[in-house]
């Protein structure tokens, strides 16, 4: 059995989401910080703070844990990183780690950043890092929360973790730059990834997760098709897709399934009627398992 801790917070949502649509539901109350997933493969389940979890993976207590890269590197942890999935708190991307100032400041660019400014952030290793090798000194104060609010009457300086920069605009800040993008990760404990049981474990569960990133984007498409029509319709199809093509009871017309992008599948469908396309079927899909 393995040993997995999950993220609280902004990712809490989305990674519960994608554990359930792997067939891997966790299942807890509102208070319930030991939750179960009902799969032998894993034992212990834990809901924790993201900034804890690399640390606690690279520590032994936990064989895999689901991470932002940006916790990673703030912490030093010296983990592996398993595989990267394309989801943040709203759903499907990557966050950034930006810098900014208050709009009233003539400043447009980091370089332009005033020696001995105040900087908040929830990333003082990073900041002190990136800051040093600009060589920029800058006096760090570790933020707790709402760090936009600080600026410009506590702080001269936020690095926040943004998506859009919404909430950073509207609390009159402007962006000056950028320390890194950050994806979740799925990251595990050196030593458990060594060891061959955890191993296949490991890669087993990584394995539907990945499963149900891929469906996200794809769509199963059957439908039937004339002998006359059948050129036509292939024709439509992606190029690099390899169809389901059989006869049909009966003769004269074939059965024909594939796998396509979700996006531009409408336009797809309308091209397929045209070209002689009959019974066109749109099924989602759950997984994909290369």
């Amino acid at each position: 059995m393995i040993s997995i801790a999950l993220p609280k917070g902004s990712l809490e949502e989305q990674t519960l989401l994608l554990f359930k649509e792997a067939d891997l539901e966790v299942r807890r109350t509102d208070r319930d910080y030991n939750p179960k997933i009902d799969d032998e493969r894993i034992g212990k389940v834990k809901i924790l703070r993201p900034q804890e979890i690399p640390d606690y993976v690279a520590r032994g207590y936990f064989d895999l844990g689901i991470s932002g890269k940006d916790w990673v590197k703030e912490t030093s942890a010296d983990v592996i990183e398993v595989a990267s999935l394309n989801y943040s708190k709203t759903g499907e991307g990557s966050v950034k780690i930006v810098i900014a100032v208050h709009g009233d400041e003539p400043i447009h660019e980091i370089k332009e950043i005033r020696p001995g400014s105040r900087v908040t952030t929830e990333y003082p290793n990073l900041t002190k890092k990136f800051f040093e090798d600009l060589n920029i000194p800058v006096s760090l104060f570790y933020s707790y929360g709402a760090s936009e609010a600080k600026v410009p009457d506590l702080v001269d300086v936020v690095v926040d973790l943004t998506e859009t920069g919404t909430t950073l605009r509207k609390n009159g800040l402007r962006i000056i730059g950028q320390i890194m993008e950050s994806k979740t990760l799925i990251i595990a404990h050196k030593a458990s990834y060594g060891d061959p049981e955890k191993r296949r474990a490991i890669d087993s569960v990584v394995t539907l997760l990945l499963g149900v990133i891929e469906a996200r984007h794809q769509v199963l498409l059957s439908m039937n098709v004339s002998e006359n029509a059948l050129e036509r319709v292939i024709a439509c199809l992606p190029a690099l897709k390899r169809p389901t093509v059989a006869q049909l009871y009966g003769g004269g017309y074939y059965s024909v399934e594939t796998v396509v992008a979700k996006r531009g599948v409408n336009r797809l469908i309308c091209d397929l009627k045209e070209a002689g396309a009959e019974d066109i079927l749109e099924v989602p899909i759950s997984k994909i398992i290369r």
